[in-house]
């Protein structure tokens, strides 16, 4: 898992089933999203709890491609 950490492809593969499940009617953080941008009226501990749980692949996503792609950029220039 250490290996992974940075990967990339690993955190996309992961976003793609984990984060976005069930996928039908819709993916299940596109449902949190649009409940949070509504105002986030009527959510209960437990729905913050799942929006985190389906959102934390896609920080990871982002982390891996930040280190991945920026990162590697910055250390080029140098």
């Amino acid at each position: 898992m250490v290996n992974n950490i940075n990967n990339w492809k690993f955190w996309l593969m992961i976003s793609c089933t984990l984060g976005l499940a069930p996928f039908f009617p819709e993916p299940h953080i596109w449902g949190k999203v649009r409940w949070i941008l509504g105002g986030a009226v009527g959510m209960k501990a437990i729905d913050w709890f799942d929006f985190v749980q389906h959102g934390f692949p896609f920080v990871f996503l982002f982390r891996a491609l930040y280190m991945n792609f920026i990162k590697k950029s910055d250390n080029s220039i140098k």
